[in-house]
């Protein structure tokens, strides 16, 4: 009876270390398409990283994913920490982060998902949505506070000017592409919480300029991706002065793709993942021909994949 004891309890021992050794030595148990995890996205993309995350949930029932919606300097700090293994943001890995997270024995990589065109938008009644990106660049140093410095005729009195975060990737996307790594001097810049913060400020303050991502403004009735929100204007952006509606483009996937659009940024997936676990599966989603997909529906320009315009004449 001893005997039978003892070997009935040697086989549940054995199936508890079976069991255990399905777990990493972290604890997680998450896979590349099951368990639930959190991690941290720049707050700018969020209409596309929330579809995505709609798709890849529906694709893989088991599988959770908990966005922390963020700016660009706390999602990395957390990156970095170790606290999450998942950061999407508008720029790729340092040099001194990656050194930093490879000489503590991980493997951090990056993946591309996309090209963004940060949109330039005005207030409805404002007519003047012409600018070149020299002028932008006078106005965020402040040698330009009037809208008549820029237009004669123009009436909307002071500029001010609105990003979504004061640590978000736009406003580091303007200090390092626009300013060549210099701060904003204007004091007529500031920021608020939020997209859709931005937007609602300048439906509601003639003289606004605000800088938000694309994929906030596609109007969701129009699948074609070819009007933006109703309640504000788009501003068309050169890359010379003076801006002319020859040379002046909106923030357009064609025009992202031909290079003509000035503003625009790739955004990455950012990894330190050392489980490759759901993480991993849902960046490596991200570049997927769906993902891309889903890139393309929300008005950006994927990175990956073949992509044709054409030139269609409309008859009268």
């Amino acid at each position: 009876m001893k005997k039978k004891i003892a070997i009935i309890v040697a086989a549940a021992l054995a199936l508890v270390v079976a069991s255990c050794s399905d777990k990493s030595p972290d604890g997680r148990t998450d896979t590349v398409n099951s368990g639930t995890v959190s991690f941290a996205a720049d707050a700018s993309f969020s209409p596309l990283i929330q579809e995505e995350i709609e798709i890849f949930e529906s694709q893989h029932p088991n599988a959770k994913l908990k966005p922390i919606w963020t700016n660009e300097s706390d999602g990395l700090n957390k990156l970095l920490k170790d606290s999450i293994w998942l950061m999407i943001t508008a720029r790729d890995f340092k040099k001194s982060e990656y050194d930093n997270l490879y000489k503590r024995q991980f493997r951090p990589s990056s993946v591309m998902i996309a090209y963004d065109a940060l949109a330039l938008i005005v207030n409805n009644a404002n007519r003047d949505t012409l600018i070149s990106v020299p002028d932008f660049k006078r106005i965020l140093n402040g040698e330009v506070t009037q809208w008549s410095q820029l237009y004669k005729d123009a009436n909307q009195g002071e500029i001010t000017v609105v990003f979504d975060n004061k640590k978000s990737s736009t406003v580091h996307f303007v200090e390092d592409s626009v300013l060549g790594g210099k701060p904003i001097k204007s004091p007529n810049v500031s920021a608020v919480n939020t997209s859709a913060e931005v937007i609602n400020y300048v439906e509601k303050n003639p003289g606004a300029i605000g800088i938000i991502g694309n994929n906030w403004l596609n109007d969701k009735r129009d699948t074609t991706n070819l009007t933006f929100n109703k309640n504000i204007r788009v501003m068309r952006v050169s890359k010379v002065s003076p801006a002319t509606l020859q040379n002046s483009y909106g923030p357009y996937q064609a025009y992202i793709y031909t290079d003509d659009y000035p503003l625009v940024r790739t955004i990455y997936a950012l990894l330190n993942d050392p489980h490759d676990g759901l993480p991993t599966g849902f960046a490596h989603f991200l570049q997927s021909p769906i993902g891309q997909r889903i890139v393309l529906k929300t008005g950006l320009l994927p990175a990956y994949g073949d992509i044709t315009f054409r030139d269609v004449k409309v008859s009268e």
